[in-house]
């Protein structure tokens, strides 16, 4: 299906429920570490609390865990996946592992290396290892808490003892992972012998620092003013890209570049009205509310799909469906929406009332930040492509990219919350090279990077790709861009506008034609970074990243991946993909 605005990462953002837990999670931390005699004898056990995530949440929550832990009076640590080798994961006796899953089932960027080494044919057995596995995900795909399945039985397969059953989380994971947290660390401490009184100022303090999470939440997001909406692109563009600047006033929201803002959106008037029309519930205000602030009716959920074949087995949609062919449901999915699929079921499309509990709670959207806090410490900017598109005869737009762009006014307020991205950032050594691959608006969070060094004066070198269709039309931030460059922030800019000739041009091409100094960057030490589509461009980037590396080092493509693997593992080769 085309984007409705930018999907939301499987480690979706804490709730306020999720919020109000770590209060609690945290005071009891507080609270054994009050009870805890400065002399008492440190941890017998160690529980090591892996954590495999895109975004941030999963390593927020395992650093909560290893507290946990720690209250409990074990030992612990929490460790990126990709960090950890088979044969270190051999050595340990008590594993938790929090494994968030994005797009159609895949590994979150930091799993990939582990996952790889842990289904090889040479993997180690791990009979001495005990463990269990929380899932965060979306029900909505079909591969739900897919990473946290496939690691569960692999680690399972190698003989390791599960300790508790793995939990697999929906998008509102408050409740599950808090019981899943408690019953495996009450167990641990049983089995282990250990108690809170043993947990020590020691092991307290070697906890890593974590940042503060505002208060501000997805049931409680900060109100917001909307202080600018400025079309980026050109009028005469196939595309439509927008600025906007967000009002952070009282909020007491601290940000990073590299960080994302969720939006919290409101359906279309015009498509709840329409639907409101199709239900006969015209009068209905309680479902009107609900259509339009609570209930995602842009995007059909899988409830909705099989309560509509199960109700018209004569329909379109049934015939698709009794095909069993995923892709051919998704092609006809393709641009429909709640209203289509009731109007394909005709007569036994449900009422209002049996209709409601199908649709999926209305979400937040995350766009990445495109602005510094050091630039703009009271405002957060966001670079956002708005989403529009014809087809069967009626006009579709995305949820929140069209929110913004035509239905937010000046005083309204707009529901907002962070989303920080700890592994995504400026590396903390401004004198580091910097590689940025960003078309399109994957452009955003580098902005917000270039901004970033200059407030920093970093001596850095900083080089960017960018690109899009056309330049006349789609070159965003063209004069921001040449100022950066003329003043020396902007080390250089590679552009690659693919329609402005007769072959195609993409940034994965320019990056094969600066091969060698490209390389030479990786070698000097450079981060890169890479923002944008994740089914083509970063697939296509990752692999021209590849061909670089296996042709300047000339020892072919194994050497080239252990290469590329060794920057993943050094956090110097990061991605803001969606």
């Amino acid at each position: 299906m085309p984007p409705t605005g930018l999907l939301i990462p499987a480690d979706a953002p804490f709730s306020a429920g999720q919020e109000s837990w770590l209060a609690g999670f945290i005071a009891g931390v507080a609270a054994a570490g009050r009870r805890a005699s400065a002399t008492a004898d440190a941890p017998t056990a160690t529980v090591d609390v892996l954590f495999g995530t895109q975004t941030g949440n999963a390593e927020f929550l395992a650093g909560e865990v290893v507290a946990g832990a720690r209250a409990h009076g074990l030992g612990g640590t929490a460790t990126a996946l990709d960090a950890v080798t088979p044969e270190r994961l051999a050595a340990m006796s008590h594993v938790l592992v929090l494994a968030s899953t994005y797009g159609e089932g895949e590994m979150p960027d930091n799993a990939g290396l582990f996952w790889e080494s842990l289904q090889a044919d040479t993997a180690p057995r791990l009979d001495g290892l005990r463990y269990a596995v929380l899932g965060l995900g979306d029900r909505g795909y079909d591969d739900f808490c897919q990473a946290a399945k496939l690691i569960d039985t692999r680690l399972e397969q190698l003989g390791a003892t599960r300790l508790h059953d793995r939990v697999d989380c929906d998008v509102d994971f408050e409740e599950p992972a808090a019981a899943w947290t408690t019953a495996v660390l009450d167990r641990l401490a049983a089995e282990t012998g250990t108690t809170t009184a043993t947990a020590t100022t020691a092991s307290a303090a070697s906890a890593p620092a974590a940042r503060t999470r505002s208060s501000w939440n997805k049931r409680t997001p900060y109100p917001s003013r909307l202080l600018v909406n400025r079309l980026l692109s050109s009028p005469d563009s196939a595309k439509e890209i927008r600025h906007y600047e967000f009002d952070l006033g009282d909020s007491g929201i601290t940000y990073q570049a590299g960080d994302a803002l969720a939006v919290v959106p409101l359906n279309d008037d015009a498509l709840v009205g329409a639907l409101l029309d199709h239900l006969g519930a015209g009068g209905d205000e309680e479902t009107a509310r609900l259509l339009r602030a609570e209930r995602e009716i842009r995007t059909p959920s899988k409830e909705m799909i099989a309560d509509l074949v199960e109700r018209a087995p004569s329909s379109e949609l049934a015939a698709v469906v009794a095909h069993g062919d995923r892709s051919d449901l998704e092609s006809w999915l393709w641009g429909r929406d709640v209203l289509d699929l009731l109007r394909d079921a005709g007569p036994a499309a449900p009422g209002p009332a049996e209709l409601l509990p199908l649709l999926r709670p209305l979400q937040a959207r995350q766009y990445s930040i495109s602005s510094s806090p050091l630039a703009h410490p009271d405002r957060i900017h966001l670079t956002v492509a708005s989403v529009r598109y014809d087809t069967g005869g009626r006009t579709y737009a995305g949820v929140t990219s069209s929110y913004l762009a035509d239905r937010v006014g000046e005083e309204a307020p707009v529901g907002v919350y962070l989303q920080p991205n700890a592994s995504f950032g400026v590396p903390a050594d401004d004198d580091t090279p910097m590689i940025m691959i960003g078309p399109g608006t994957g452009v955003a969070p580098f902005r917000g990077f270039l901004h970033e060094r200059a407030a920093r004066g970093a001596e850095g070198r900083n080089w960017l790709f960018f690109g899009d269709r056309h330049r006349a039309t789609d070159f965003v931030y063209e004069d921001e861009l040449a100022e950066l460059r003329d003043s020396g922030v902007l080390t250089r800019l590679d552009l690659a506008f693919s329609r402005d000739q007769t072959e195609k041009v993409y940034v994965q091409t320019r990056m094969r034609e600066q091969a060698r100094e490209l390389y030479a960057w990786l070698e000097d030490g450079a981060h890169v970074y890479v923002c944008g589509d994740a089914s083509r461009m970063a697939k296509d980037v990752e692999a021209a990243l590849l061909g670089v590396i296996a042709g300047q080092r000339g020892r072919g493509n194994a050497d080239a991946a252990e290469y590329l693997a060794d920057l993943r593992r050094a956090k110097r080769y990061v991605r803001d993909v969606y």
